[in-house]
């Protein structure tokens, strides 16, 4: 039986820099880089992880940095912003953190009784860091104290090109209505973190994926299993939905749902931490064991990374 997701997974976005990306993320955030890998599609594109201290779900957010891409165009249907919990008292801090970083900040204001202020990464994805509670545990050996640290996803704001039909997806996945403002639905999953999506029930011109655009939200899933009588479902009722893939450190689905947006479907499990020491995450290219031959071919063609203090000399060493 079908059980309902209990919040987002992790997110993921589409950059140009891989440098700047770590620079913002893991330094000016204070997120800790807990994977360097490849896109396992496109495996001379790296694919970076930031999350808490073992990027568990809810915490982890994801980048493909490909150096041509062009801007992305914002509009429908894309998921517009993804959004950070931040303690309530920490508000003054990250306006003042990121100010002084050069960070362009809009607010604080309110909504839903939250805190928000909204900026953008180097490549133009819009976040937020909203107040509120989380059961995040934040890393506590970064740049940022941990009094004032990020404790994981708080949501994604999604604008689809039908709100109705997306909405009866998030019915589907296990999220409640629970409140609106103006034309900003709430929904929540019953989880103890990242549960939040809003929808738009609004107009909006086509918008065009590219740098600065969030390829996919993922949700969390049971097991396997389930993602295979999720797949069921979805197929059944006529949705564009692939295959489960094998992703080393979890199972997981896609699914286009009629509004256009993009939706994985991922377990648990194995974990970020699979196969590796906890101690040392971030620190060097992490590959599969079926791409582990063609290391030395691969690293040939990435660009070595600068590491912030604390995760490593460089990219360009051996495995995790």
């Amino acid at each position: 039986m079908l059980t309902d997701t209990v919040g987002i997974h992790h997110v993921t976005g589409i950059v140009r820099d891989a440098q700047a990306n770590v620079d913002f993320y893991a330094t000016t955030l204070g997120l800790r880089l807990v994977k360097q890998t490849v896109n396992f599609n496109e495996k001379f594109t790296r694919h970076l992880f930031y999350g808490d201290e073992t990027g568990s779900p809810g915490t982890a957010l994801t980048f493909f940095p490909y150096p041509a891409e062009e801007p992305g165009r914002p509009g429908t249907p894309q998921i517009r912003t993804v959004s950070l919990v931040i303690p309530p008292d920490a508000v003054d801090y990250w306006a003042d953190r990121l100010t002084d970083r050069g960070v362009e900040v809009d607010g604080p204001f309110e909504r839903f009784d939250e805190t928000v202020l909204r900026i953008s990464d180097p490549d133009g994805t819009d976040l937020e860091l909203v107040t509120g509670e989380s059961s995040v545990e934040p890393w506590d050996d970064g740049p940022v104290p941990a009094e004032r640290a990020i404790r994981g996803i708080h949501g994604v704001t999604l604008h689809s090109t039908n709100p109705f039909v997306t909405a009866s997806v998030l019915d589907t996945l296990g999220f409640d209505l629970v409140a609106q403002e103006g034309d900003r639905v709430r929904y929540r999953a019953p989880g103890d973190r990242a549960t939040v999506v809003d929808l738009l029930d609004r107009d909006g011109e086509f918008g065009r994926e590219g740098a600065g655009s969030i390829h996919h939200v993922a949700v969390r899933v049971e097991d396997e299993a389930q993602l295979y009588e999720w797949h069921d479902l979805f197929r059944e009722r006529g949705y564009d939905v692939s295959r489960v893939k094998d992703r080393h450190v979890f199972q997981s689905l896609y699914v286009r749902e009629p509004g256009g947006i993009l939706f994985e479907l991922a377990t648990d499990g194995p974990g970020l931490t699979f196969d590796v020491d906890p101690e040392t995450l971030g620190e060097s290219l992490y590959l599969p064991p079926w791409l582990e031959e063609d290391r030395e071919m691969i690293q040939n063609q990435l660009r070595p990374l600068d590491l912030p203090a604390g995760v490593g000399p460089s990219s360009d060493g051996g495995s995790n």
